[in-house]
């Protein structure tokens, strides 16, 4: 069986890459090691490389502790905040339709 190859775009690839710099610049200025923060993580250190390089196969849970580690936000300034956007986000989500279907086509059998 062949493996697909996923590709991602520009932007996909260029957020990583900038949320990977701000992570190890925040790092950096915390004057902490590789081995440290991937140890509070709970990461090897080889996988915090990844994500400071922006791969895409980086678990994005595993990022966003990164992140919230050294101080990087995520989303809002305040990680307060997030409790408050989840809860307006999800009255928005509330208001729309549970799922959403392919409109149904239309058979044109009129000859």
């Amino acid at each position: 069986m062949a493996s697909t190859i996923r590709t991602y775009s520009r932007t996909t690839l260029e957020a990583l890459v900038l949320m990977g710099r701000q992570i190890k610049l925040a790092r950096k200025q915390r004057k902490m090691s590789e081995a440290d923060l991937a140890e509070r993580i709970g990461i090897a250190r080889s996988t915090l490389q990844m994500i400071e390089k922006g791969s895409p196969k980086a678990e994005i849970g595993l990022v966003f502790e990164a992140a919230h580690l050294v101080g990087v936000p995520l989303f809002v300034s305040e990680p307060t905040a997030l409790a408050v956007e989840i809860a307006r986000v999800g009255d928005k989500l509330a208001l729309l339709p549970q799922s959403i279907r392919r409109p149904r086509t239309e058979v044109k059998d009129d000859f």
